[in-house]
């Protein structure tokens, strides 16, 4: 099996709440570590001991406790729920949330979509007004189990549009930037029109 399916077979047996709690940024980078060896399978607190004796099993491993670095075992049928009267449109937490549910504009108030919020806490430590806190999952909602691939889905089309944006705003900066023939061919110009104006007040000049 190749390291490339092998990452993909681990990745299908976590969470995705792309929580980062097992010190990598998403689900799948830390499939890809895990199937790498650079890893170890019990570094994931929202998958808990049954994602690691999942793993166990897919590895051929014994299981083990659940890395407390890491964190303790929780529960992912948690919300985020912003309280709008105190939110000041930072725009914080939604650059914090890896699956693109928290909507708004700077300066405008935002709100949480529950249907596709992982639980993940990411948006927590940066609002600078404590404004969010976790609440239980709706129980109308789908169950976090049959989340996990539109989460995947929706944290891997985040990180695409980041991407894009990161390549748009780098070209733009180029397009801005004057070339070095550009800066060149000015100073030509710029020394050009000295010259005409020193001949222009000093007619015997060479």
């Amino acid at each position: 099996m190749t390291d490339r399916a092998l990452s993909d077979r681990i990745d299908a047996l976590l969470p995705q709440t792309q929580c980062a709690r097992c010190g990598y940024d998403g689900c799948k980078p830390y499939a890809e570590a895990v199937a790498a060896g650079a890893a170890d399978i019990n570094q994931c607190p929202p998958g808990g001991a049954a994602t690691i004796f999942a793993l166990a099993q897919l590895l051929d491993m014994a299981p083990k406790p659940l890395n407390p670095e890491n964190g303790l075992e929780m529960e992912i049928a948690a919300i985020a729920v912003i309280d709008e009267t105190r939110c000041i449109g930072c725009f914080k937490c939604v650059l914090a949330c890896p699956v693109d549910a928290i909507v708004g504009a700077a300066k405008q108030m935002h709100t949480v979509i529950a249907a596709e919020c992982s639980g993940c806490e990411l948006c927590i430590p940066p609002c600078p007004v404590n404004c969010i806190v976790m609440a239980p999952r709706p129980a109308e909602l789908p169950i976090p189990a049959a989340m996990a691939a539109p989460w995947r889905q929706r944290h891997v089309a985040r990180k695409a549009r980041l991407n894009r944006e990161q390549q748009a705003r780098a070209a733009a900066r180029r397009r801005s930037a004057p070339s070095l023939q550009d800066k060149a061919g000015a100073i030509d110009i710029a020394a050009a029109i000295a010259r005409s104006r020193a001949r222009r007040n000093n007619p015997d000049r060479p």
